[in-house]
């Protein structure tokens, strides 16, 4: 399977996004695709180990990947399917972001793919970071502003390798497409169908603005029950 040929959105909508968190992205989905509610973003918990990283956007390039068994391939086919893989990370439209499923089960994570090196070429691949339910290592020596979201941290490799790529995948409990459009920080990640993109700046804006007069009574110090309920009313009528 080859990365999606949908047609990339514009640099200023993708710097656009990239300007708000990711729960602030899922809201505004909310409003623009709210039958999108219960589907589409993580639901169990990643460790982000540089949580100062601003937001990540790009297209996916998926992969799943083992480690608690040896691969049944030679060493001469695993290096071949190590490069096949790089040239899809490293194609189609960008930016990108890795999304890779540990098929371990309950030992997934058994053994890091991502680390030092593979930290380094996926950005010079055109990566922006990683979002996996495997493990991650080599934190002190990670690529510079590359982010990661990741199951478990640990110190070995063990026989990690890559299973397949460009499939569709599941992680923390999102479903991912090759080149679905992810958002991702801290919290986690959410995919953004590329028909209502252009649409959630404007729609981020809107959540701010309703609730701005929920957030200036709560956080006043002549806060009440009835200037709550006042505030509640006002944020409703915005629009």
């Amino acid at each position: 399977m080859t990365p999606s040929t949908t047609a990339p959105l514009s640099a200023a909508v993708l710097e656009a996004l990239a300007r708000y968190d990711t729960p602030t992205i899922c809201n505004a989905l909310e409003l623009v695709a709210p039958q999108r509610r219960l589907i589409g973003f993580t639901t169990k918990p990643l460790q982000c180990p540089f949580p100062d990283l601003p937001p990540i956007v790009g297209y996916a390039r998926t992969a799943t990947i083992r480690a608690a068994v040896a691969s049944s391939l030679s060493p001469a086919e695993q290096q071949a399917r190590r490069l096949a893989y790089y040239d899809y990370v490293g194609s189609g439209q960008g930016p990108r972001i890795s999304v890779i499923q540990d098929l371990d089960g309950p030992d997934s994570g058994f053994g890091a793919f991502w680390g030092e090196v593979n930290s380094a070429v996926h950005k010079a691949l055109g990566c922006r970071g990683v979002v996996t339910d495997g493990s991650i290592r080599d934190i002190g020596q990670w690529a510079p502003d590359f982010q990661a979201l990741a199951g478990s941290i640990g110190p070995s490799h063990a026989y990690v390798h890559v299973e397949g790529f460009a499939d569709e995948i599941r992680v923390a409990g999102m479903t991912v497409r090759s080149g679905d459009l992810i958002h991702a920080d801290r919290h986690g990640a959410v995919v953004i169908p590329p028909e209502v993109a252009v649409q959630l700046p404007e729609a981020a804006e809107l959540c701010g603005r309703r609730e701005a007069p929920i957030l200036e009574i709560a956080r006043s110090p002549s806060f009440t029950l009835e200037r709550l309920k006042e505030a509640l009313r006002r944020s409703a009528e915005i629009h």
